[in-house]
């Protein structure tokens, strides 16, 4: 045939296939396996599971508050060297607004018109009241109403709102959610915080409303003293059974945990302060929380397991002065007789800083120490010795619960709980002291009571050329890079009302007294 004849009947043999193709399209390009809907709960799941906290809490929580530093300097610099390294700063951001609220955002949206899923709705408001509560504690002024509506919504460039009115809403909200959960309700029984029960739903978002209102008592006291009262009449968290917490595996590892047993395994040591604190009174928690490689020349002299040189003895444990770089930190080991600075006492990642440890996010012994000092100040009924009392126990009996060999004896807490009673007129120093220690890898929980509280009183780190310009501590975090570059409007109409976006700008409720 010649060229020109096949070529003629190109457009129809085109056409033909085109039809024939097109006939049953939808069904062959139909996946019959793949989920085309998710059941909210496990977006809730999803949400819970990110809600643990990033390795840089490392960074700029604890090593504010002087429970962990480093020495050294790169990606590991921050409330070492009071600099501000947004590459770490904004990781919370990123981490709450990404992982937690889009995805609490996206259930609320889809079930809020749902009677017979009324549970999960409001298990889902008090996580994400939760979350910005921790939002708006670490960075002041946030996208609120607007704040994870990207998706939902269509709204790229949220509006920011100011920390009073956050609160206004977070507290309303906790009231509401909590109070609505009914034991008649649908049981969410999938949820991995609580399987889905409705009494320690309740008494999460209860204790989480204590914990709010107690924010206010130097911004606002009367209102701090009718929330915790609420709260407390409406029934909080008071044993470790009721724990709000996160349980880590394998497969979802506990962000701190990750870093000490990677490539920082060597480069975070618990701070002078910290160390000192729990020597002075004899606290068995030290043991249970520290180690010290004895001898220990260079990472590599760290050698971990039973055959190791690691050691739990209390007196041995040396802490690491605040202030120092790499090459003074080897001085300060030197000056107190140390191999090196690789000798000073770490947080053990053999027992409580496992990549598989748990993380708590709201504690019995955070909440019986919040009563306490709601009861000192005759904000709610009860013994403030009493409550002392429980949260001092509580935290040294959830020591066990990181590891076996973590477990303090029944004596030693009696004997420390007897050899430190609580002095009425060292009450609030005594008792936010306490939540320092129970805190202990509760970094923005640690970081946002100490502002709030003004204890422990710590010396400021002496660390020189600090990036700091009216006050003696970091006061919250910077804003991501991106959020300036991208939604610079709103970000600015933030630091007119707040202050500027520095390190030592105070958020509202952490008035300065």
């Amino acid at each position: 045939m010649h060229k020109l004849s096949i070529l003629r009947y190109i457009p129809i043999l085109s056409l033909l296939l085109v039809f024939s193709c097109d006939e049953g399209f939808d069904e062959l390009n139909t996946n019959d396996v793949e989920a085309t809907t998710v059941d909210p709960v496990f977006q809730l799941n999803e949400a819970i599971i990110n809600f643990s906290y990033p390795g840089s809490v490392l960074v700029y929580d604890m090593g504010i508050v002087q429970q962990i530093v480093t020495p050294n300097s790169g990606v590991l610099t921050g409330a070492n060297f009071n600099q501000d390294n947004r590459n770490s700063t904004e990781d919370m951001w990123i981490n709450y607004y990404r992982g937690v609220i889009r995805n609490t955002r996206d259930i609320i949206s889809r079930i809020e018109e749902d009677p017979s899923r009324s549970n999960l709705l409001n298990m889902t408001r008090i996580l994400q009241a939760h979350a910005f509560m921790l939002l708006t504690d670490t960075y002041g002024d946030i996208p609120y109403f607007d704040g994870g509506k990207g998706f939902t919504d269509q709204i790229p460039f949220p509006s920011y709102d100011a920390q009073e009115v956050v609160y206004d809403d977070i507290l309303q909200e906790l009231d509401q959610a909590s109070a609505a959960l009914s034991a008649s309700g649908r049981v969410e029984s999938a949820d991995v915080l609580y399987g889905g029960d409705i009494d320690l739903w309740k008494k999460y978002g209860n204790s989480l409303l204590l914990r709010a209102g107690m924010r206010l008592s130097k911004v606002n006291p009367s209102r701090a003293e009718q929330v915790a009262q609420q709260a407390f009449q409406a029934g909080v968290i008071t044993e470790n059974a009721e724990n709000a917490v996160i349980r880590h595996d394998a497969n979802y590892v506990n962000g701190p945990g990750r870093t000490l047993n990677a490539t920082e395994a060597n480069n975070y040591y618990l701070a002078g302060p910290f160390v000192e604190f729990l020597q002075e009174t004899d606290d068995p928690r030290l043991e249970a929380i520290a180690v010290t490689y004895v001898g220990a020349a260079s990472g590599p002299g760290q050698v971990l397991g039973s055959d190791g040189n690691g050691v739990y003895d209390a007196e041995v444990h040396i802490g690491m002065p605040m202030g120092n770089n790499d090459e003074t930190a080897r001085q300060a080991a030197e000056a107190l007789g140390l191999a090196s600075f690789y000798e000073f006492a770490q947080a053990d990642r053999e027992r409580v800083a496992k990549q598989t440890s748990p993380m708590y996010l709201v504690t019995a012994a955070q909440t019986q120490l919040l009563l306490a000092e709601a009861a000192s100040r005759g904000w709610v009924t009860g013994s403030a010795d009493e409550f002392y009392e429980a949260g001092v126990r509580a935290h040294m009996e959830q020591m066990a619960e990181y590891d076996d060999r973590s477990a303090i004896p029944e004596e030693e807490i009696v004997e420390y709980i007897n050899s430190n009673p609580l002095s009425d007129a060292m009450a609030q120093e005594q008792i936010n002291e306490q939540y320092w220690v129970a805190s202990f890898f509760n970094g923005p929980e640690a970081f946002a009571n100490f502002r709030r509280s003004g204890f422990p009183v710590l010396d400021p780190n002496p660390f020189p050329g600090q990036d700091l310009t009216s006050e003696e501590f970091i006061r919250r975090f910077t804003y991501p890079s991106d959020e300036i570059i991208v939604n610079s409007e709103n970000v600015n109409a933030a630091i007119s009302r707040m202050g500027p976006d520095i390190l030592d700008t105070r958020v509202w409720w952490d008035v300065a007294q």
